[in-house]
């Protein structure tokens, strides 16, 4: 009886060897970490470093200087390929009609051809194909250099444009399984109105930066390629993405450009302080309800295909975006993904929709010299993070993003 007691004493002290237990602790989502990678004080000096150039006008020596400052920076956050896009641009004669100078088609009162025909009421169709509701203010494109009071950023403005040779910076994320296939991220370097365009487009052009330093990140790897470009030439009539899809377009497939997948445009992230009061005045601070617009063109050849691209960046904003949910809109008009769009699923972020609420003054420094870093807050910088972390959650998504 001894001998099975002291069997079941050493099964008590000597523990059995059991199967390896498999671990079932989760692996880290990449995404939350390359989100975390966005910093708001980054985003805020890139943009600070823009402004340093002026309004970075097209075919002046300050849109050249920040063009290699944009390679420079490019190259220093390890980015593939920076290369650049070389292009002619010859203005077309300024129409009689035109009242906004410097190249920019102002169909009455809205500036770059947005429709503000008649008194604003109901019924007045936006270049988008959406429709003026509520309150509008008075907006469209300062030509005055005067009212720039500040003697700094009048001296930078001074230099007027020249027509002829213009260039553009881009670079790329190779992908590793899927190399040929690309997502094109963009947004415009060039500004107009006698200030620092510090929102439209430094603070497109800043996020966009920001993404290919994410991306560039030896320690990330992608599926698909990733191209970040910095147009120019946008205030006078989208001509650098043009001259792009003019000089690219057909070169997909081979070992010169990439099948397109999709294009996303950032233009204008800043401000969203809501509708004008009734006596065109704005509120002061960001709205607590400010959203990042994703934009779609209901009529584009890939208008169902862009829809669904939004939605993949709304769901992204909805999981990963810390601050600002976004919302979904069909009137994309007025910037470089348009002429993509029927060409490719194309998009765009902004602050507000541009036809119905940019163009009825949503925006009163829009082309204006209030153009100017020091106008925005942090509630308004954090507002172009939110985009930031859009659309980095979704292309590292849709790009296949691992970190190893």
């Amino acid at each position: 009886m001894g001998r099975p007691l002291v069997i079941l004493l050493a099964a008590l002290v000597i523990p059995a060897v059991l199967p390896a237990q498999a671990d079932t602790t989760p692996a880290p989502d990449p995404i939350v970490q390359l989100v975390a990678r966005l910093d708001l004080e980054r985003y805020k000096a890139t943009i600070k470093g823009l402004t340093a150039f002026g309004d970075r006008r097209q075919g002046t020596d300050r849109n050249r200087a920040a063009v290699d400052w944009i390679d420079a920076q490019l190259r220093s956050y390890g980015c593939s390929d920076v290369s650049r896009l070389k292009y002619d641009y010859q203005p077309s004669p300024p129409s009689p009609a035109g009242r906004g100078g410097q190249g920019v088609r102002t169909d009455g009162a809205g500036g770059q051809g947005v429709r503000t025909d008649g008194a604003g009421g109901q019924g007045v169709r936006t270049s988008g194909g959406g429709r003026y509701r509520g309150i509008r203010a008075r907006t469209g494109v300062n030509t005055d250099s005067l009212k720039q009071p500040d003697a700094r950023v009048r001296a930078l403005d001074v230099q007027p444009t020249t027509p002829g040779a213009r260039e553009e910076v881009y670079c790329t994320k190779i992908g590793t399984t899927h190399p040929d296939e690309m997502y094109i991220v963009g947004g415009h370097m060039d500004g107009i109105g006698w200030g620092e365009a510090a929102n439209d487009d430094g603070s497109g052009t800043a996020l966009v930066m920001e993404l290919a330093r994410v991306f560039s990140s030896p320690d990330v790897h992608t599926d698909r390629s990733i191209r970040f470009i910095l147009w120019n030439n946008e205030e006078t009539g989208l001509n650098g993405a043009r001259a792009y899809v003019e000089q690219r377009h057909a070169l997909q497939g081979t070992k010169q450009e990439p099948k397109w997948l999709g294009m996303i445009q950032h233009d204008m992230m800043l401000f969203d302080h809501g509708m004008p009061r009734a006596d065109g005045t704005l509120a002061p601070e960001q709205r607590p309800e400010a959203d990042v617009n994703i934009e779609f063109q209901s009529s584009a050849k890939f208008s169902a295909e862009a829809q669904e691209l939004a939605w993949v960046f709304q769901r992204a904003n909805e999981k990963y975006a810390t601050d600002y949910p976004a919302t979904v809109s069909s009137h994309m008009t007025n910037t470089d993904s348009a002429p993509f769009q029927d060409l490719v699923p194309a998009i765009s972020l902004r602050e507000n929709e541009r036809g119905t609420q940019i163009g009825a003054g949503w925006d009163p420094n829009w082309h204006q010299p209030t153009d100017l870093y020091s106008t925005y807050g942090d509630k308004d910088f954090r507002l172009g993070l939110n985009a930031a972390q859009t659309t980095l959650a979704a292309l590292a998504g849709l790009a296949g993003a691992t970190i190893r």
